[in-house]
């Protein structure tokens, strides 16, 4: 567990009954990330009330919901966290307005909502969410609900501050409730056992530039978005965790103090999360994160018959048998994985294409005298997509050398004696001076080349000027959100090996991605889209659907009356 300064990890003492007397050939990491595992199953497995939601109202909910990861363009682990997100705004938007005759909703009310269209929305299985964690979503929320009404009343914070660090707490709150619900014990588990393994792997020179627990966070971040591609909330919600071990059972005493602990807490993240050494330990980690991906596929395949699990991880040959399967069900699901994504990520720049098109660039063509054609309206729009489309068809799998030397990496973490590959990372080496300066007037130089040659396509089209400039920088989040699919390609490596073919495409669309990188967190920002849904659409819609349920379920009571 992380503790107040930094990452301090603890086994856990109780020892479940399938671990008893046990000749362990594997290393003490993946002994103690199975122990966890089992251990919290166990616990897990306890009578309780499920909620229900009408299956009707469930059906136009999910639909929904898959609008909205369109217009959100967001990664599929962040889509239910957004869905708590959306509803606490919703919920809240007079608080937000600071409207005078604002009376905050009863917790109680709110979590009951928010679980209840987190199951209607498909985001939690009907008849499988207890009733009792209601009460305990009640419980976090008294704890936010306070932090978001204090923050804003004699706050040491500028208005702007005030506004972000109200999103901030949104934001963990969400993550606390997503955790209440859906019980990530195993991504726990593996979380910690990713991070102390690496731990031992990673050695600085010269040692003195992190302190160990420094050292410790910055892997733990690098293991949340390598292994997960978990988000900066997310990964502050466990920070917070770490640093103050009492956060989920705060007192009201406690919580004035606690307030002020989290403003600095928030004021200091960024340095944390933009360390100068992240981009260092995200590349190690990354080539390590195959091995705890199929271990992530392997406990979740054997979670009802979890006596099991240690007995098949010591028996080496049915181990890598079952790791070797698990590895091509992983490849051959990969192609259609990213293809996916990439039509999801092209349906959202599309759409988005649709807004920028009518309230951007058309008024900007008439007010400089210039008008758009059938054809370039067609071009406008289709280019983007032909972009995308030819950026996910030039992605390939991983070659077939590569299953072999992912099962020898596996065993190398799994079992005891076998060969480690450690990693080093050199504190406070620079370049000199002129060749850094090479490199990056070469990347500056790669970045404007790419975009001139976009631009001169959009006017040699016939595009106005002003949607030639517009089309030219908007075309970046395409790249982007393609180098990003093209990134989930290398889930199943597990080495920073790049052939010249890769090279190539790096040095031309790297440059212009960073850029798209920039518009897409401003996007995220400022998405026109997603707040005409927020407050106009999914308010009246969240009304339609209860009254749905609640005459489905009056028919059904009146239906049952009949004999």
């Amino acid at each position: 567990m992380i503790g107040n300064n930094g990452v301090i990890f603890e086994n856990n003492q109780h020892e479940s009954k399938h671990f008893d007397k046990l000749n362990r050939n594997i290393t003490d990491e993946v002994f103690a990330l199975t122990q966890e595992y089992v251990t919290n199953l166990e616990a897990l497995n306890k009578d309780s009330t499920p909620i229900h939601v009408d299956e009707i109202a469930t059906s136009i909910a999910k639909l929904y919901e898959k609008i909205r990861k369109v217009v959100d363009w967001q990664e599929d682990n962040v889509l239910r966290r957004r869905a708590i997100e959306r509803i606490l705004k919703r919920l809240l938007f007079a608080k937000d307005l600071r409207i005078p005759i604002y009376k905050q909703p009863e917790v109680d009310s709110l979590a009951e909502t928010i679980t209840t269209e987190l199951v209607r929305g498909g985001h939690l299985p009907n008849d499988e969410v207890p009733k009792e964690s209601i009460s305990v979503v009640s419980k976090s929320l008294t704890k936010y609900q306070y932090f978001l009404t204090q923050s804003s009343r004699n706050s040491p914070l500028s208005i702007k501050k005030q506004a972000n660090f109200y999103t901030f707490i949104l934001e963990i709150a969400a993550c606390e409730i997503e955790e209440i619900l859906v019980k990530p014990i195993r991504e726990y588990a593996l979380l910690d056992a990713m991070t102390k393994m690496m731990e031992s792997r990673i050695n600085l020179s010269p040692t003195v530039g992190l302190t160990k627990n420094e050292k410790e966070q910055q892997i733990y971040i690098a293991v949340c978005r390598t292994l997960f591609n978990l988000d900066d909330a997310f990964i502050a919600y466990r920070l917070l965790n770490f640093r103050f071990p009492d956060w989920k059972d705060l007192s009201d005493e406690a919580l004035p103090a606690r307030l002020n602990e989290v403003i600095d807490f928030w004021n200091n993240l960024e340095n944390i999360l933009r360390h100068p050494l992240a981009k260092n330990f995200n590349r190690i980690c990354d080539q390590n994160d195959t091995v705890f991906s199929l271990l992530n596929d392997f406990l979740e395949e054997a979670k009802n018959k979890p006596e099991k699990i240690i007995p098949t991880i010591e028996d080496r040959k049915k181990f890598k048998q079952k790791i070797s399967q698990l590895y091509d069900k992983r490849y051959n699901t990969l192609k259609k994985r990213l293809f996916r994504l990439g039509i999801f990520s092209t349906l959202s720049v599309f759409l988005s294409n649709w807004f920028t098109f009518f309230i951007v660039e058309v008024p900007l063509a008439k007010f400089f005298y210039e008008e758009f054609s059938l054809f370039t309206a067609f071009i406008d729009f289709i280019i983007p997509t032909i972009v995308m489309f030819l950026l996910v068809m030039i992605i390939r799998a991983p070659s077939e050398k590569n299953r072999e030397h992912v099962l020898k990496v596996v065993e190398s973490f799994v079992y005891k004696g076998e060969k480690k590959k450690f990693y080093e990372i050199e504190i406070g080496k620079n370049r000199e001076v002129l060749s850094k300066t090479f490199y990056v007037t070469i990347y500056l130089f790669m970045t404007l080349s790419v975009f001139t040659v976009v631009g001169a396509s959009f006017y040699v089209a016939g595009l106005p000027l002003t949607s030639v400039i517009f089309d030219t920088f908007t075309i970046s989040l395409t790249v982007f959100a393609a180098v990003g699919i093209r990134n989930k390609s290398k889930e199943l490596n597990v080495d920073d090996k790049t052939s010249f073919y890769e090279f190539l495409l790096d040095m031309i669309f790297v440059p212009i991605a960073n850029v798209g990188s920039f518009f897409a967190s401003k996007w995220k920002e400022y998405n026109v889209f997603a707040i005409l849904f927020n407050f106009i659409i999914e308010t009246p819609f969240a009304l339609v659907l209860d009254t749905i349920e609640g005459w489905s379920q009056f028919l059904k009571d009146n239906k049952a009356s009949i004999r």
